[in-house]
């Protein structure tokens, strides 16, 4: 049938969903692939000469010639001058206790204790991601557009406003009294939250800010920085370790700042085989301490995609028609050290397409095939979607299992693993749906099918056998319709059925290309979706999914948060304030 989505339901043990203990499904209707993939081993380099003498080798670029810094990015040319001046943080005065951002409504007293509350939409528990917005119930820390905000709960006025260094900070991750705050330029900014908000320090490094994670009060940031070198062909003058490796400036809150060389050669480590486009750093930052170079280790590679766990960090580098794996011990407070790599066939959605459960991890891709040379497409049925299964074997990650075959034709759109259980939603024009059993993770089964029109961007378990799926309803053509939400019952795995859906005509929710927009809060069984016209607000039942209203119709809203009994919604504009229980406006909080 065409034009339809492929819901791959993939089931991966005893069902965590469901609360089923045995496997009741059909046979498989798919023979899984043998264990394939292959390595990508990292090999350090011992010294500074070697590592020049082979990352020029590799880049097949000798001599080398630096690239300006404009095109390097990062640190500008003020290496190795301890005087050399930074951006001022600017600390602007906080809006007077006598002017509240309050439309309507009284604010509860100064003096209660932090309210129940929302966190962010994190991947793992216990992981912290960075995001645009943060609550412990008693205050909501905001940052857009380089500007930090600390807004209190009760008074619902904005307490400190902080101006980031370099205007480009756009994620935070707090814990305490402390704010990391991150942007695209790999800029890093510490800020106490204690009183009036400060900064505590800047680090700045050459380079993109690719993701970072925080788990008990240490953030592992992750920056990938383009060596200072241009094509071989343009190389006619020799350059040093220093054009190949990234640097920092680090800028402290009484003007001076330190820069150099951000990791020495011996913590560089390589693939067998690699071709030096990028250098992949990871820095670990405690927030409760002083700001400091990030005590990185690096990797001639790039990375893309990040994932989490409370003891690993996996970085996704795509190679070719392949992906990268790399895989970092993060346990303790001390640096991140790589324990093991490999690689599997295809490419990655997003972080949810990796999950590690039980000593393995499950990477789900899509493999491309013959493209169309006349529209660039694939050739229908020459691409299609795998789930492989790797575990660690001394410092290899190798596949001992896997299934391929999933929606010829077809890319994957969704991927979600919860413990013992998975699904992946793939879309194109034709609709092969699978159930697939990787209980033994050797040998994975593909059973059952269910089909649905349009797709889901991202899902979400909603407890009691029951799954969330956010994406777009499409016509029998394949046309988007608008914004889709709709219920599955996964209780019998091998019969997955949709219970209930509810549409939107025309328009997008951001959880389809930003997942901390997605909001469930599960006492009240309420799901929050901002779209991109207002804040869509369901009540999800066992069997139902009911409208309750919209929330800033035509506002540009891009995060919502519950504490207590309220509502707050995060714009660029200002904060917002809902009765929870009737959805009513309670209060504004400008910017």
């Amino acid at each position: 049938m065409k034009l339809r989505a492929a819901l791959a339901f993939v089931v991966v043990g005893a069902f965590a969903l469901s609360g089923c203990t045995g496997w009741t499904g059909p046979e498989q209707v798919r023979e899984p692939a043998g264990p394939g993939g292959g390595e990508a081993r990292l090999v350090a380099f011992d010294s500074c000469e070697t590592a020049l003498r082979e990352l020029r080798s590799a880049a097949g670029a000798s001599p080398v010639e630096p690239l300006p810094p404009a095109e390097r990015g990062g640190v500008s040319g003020n290496e190795g001058n301890p005087e050399a001046e930074t951006g001022d943080a600017k600390v602007v005065p906080a809006r007077p206790q006598s002017s509240p951002g309050v439309a309507e409504g009284e604010a509860r007293s100064p003096d209660s204790a932090p309210e129940e509350h929302s966190g962010t939409n994190n991947h793992e528990a216990g992981v912290e991601e960075p995001d645009l917005a943060y609550t412990d119930g008693s205050r909501i820390v905001t940052v857009a557009g380089g500007v930090l905000r600390v807004v209190d709960v009760d008074t619902r006025t904005v307490t400190s406003t902080v101006e980031v260094p370099g205007g480009a900070a756009s994620n935070l991750l707090v814990d305490g009294d402390r704010a990391l705050v991150v942007g695209d330029e790999a800029e890093l900014t510490l800020v106490d939250l204690s009183t009036t908000a400060r900064v505590l320090g800047t680090l700045r490094t050459e380079g993109g800010y690719v993701d970072a994670r925080l788990v008990e009060g240490t953030a592992r940031v992750v920056v990938s920085s383009a060596p200072a070198v241009a094509e071989p062909a343009r190389a006619e003058s020799t350059g040093g370790i220093d054009d190949w490796l990234p640097r920092y400036e680090l800028a402290r809150p009484d003007g001076t700042t330190t820069s150099g060389r951000l990791v020495d050669c011996d913590r560089v480590s390589h693939p067998e085989t690699y071709r030096p486009t990028a250098i992949l750093s990871v820095l670990t930052i405690d927030l409760s301490g002083e700001l400091g170079t990030g005590d990185p280790v690096a990797i001639a590679a790039g990375g893309a995609t990040v994932y989490g766990t409370a003891d690993s960090l996996y970085i996704a580098n795509p190679a070719g028609e392949d992906t990268e794996i790399f895989q970092f011990d993060i346990t303790g407070d001390g640096p991140a050290r790589h324990v093991a790599s490999g690689r599997v066939e295809g490419t990655l959605l997003n972080q949810y397409a990796m999950s590690e459960y039980e000593d393995t991890l499950r990477v789900a891709t899509t493999r491309s095939g013959e493209v169309d040379r006349t529209d660039g497409r694939d050739i229908a049925g020459s691409t299609d979607s795998a789930v492989s299964v790797l575990a660690r074997e001394g410092d290899t990650l190798n596949q001992i299992g896997g299934l391929e075959g999933l929606g010829p034709g077809e890319r994957i759109y969704a991927v979600r693993f919860f413990g013992p259980v998975g699904y992946v939603v793939t879309f194109r024009e034709t609709d092969p749906l699978y159930t697939l059993d990787l209980r033994d993770p050797r040998s994975p089964k593909a059973v059952g099918e269910l089909k649905i029109t349009g797709y889901s961007a991202y899902l979400h378990n909603a407890g009691e056998g029951r799954l969330i799926g956010v994406g777009q309803e499409a016509d029998e053509r394949g046309r988007v319709l608008g914004v889709q939400v709709s219920l599955f019952d996964v209780s019998h795995a091998a019969a997955p059925r949709r219970l209930a859906q509810h549409q939107l005509s025309g328009g997008m929710a951001l959880v389809e290309h930003d997942t901390h927009a997605f909001l469930y809060w599960e006492p009240e069984r309420m799901l929050l979706l901002p779209t991109d016209t207002g804040v869509l607000v369901l009540r999800v039942s066992e069997a139902n999914v009911t409208e309750l209203g919209v929330l800033g119709e035509g506002e540009s809203v891009s995060r919502t948060l519950v504490v207590g009994d309220e509502i707050w919604t995060v714009a660029d504009s200002g904060l917002a304030v809902y009765d929870l229980a009737g959805l009513t406006p309670l209060a504004t909080v400008p910017f």
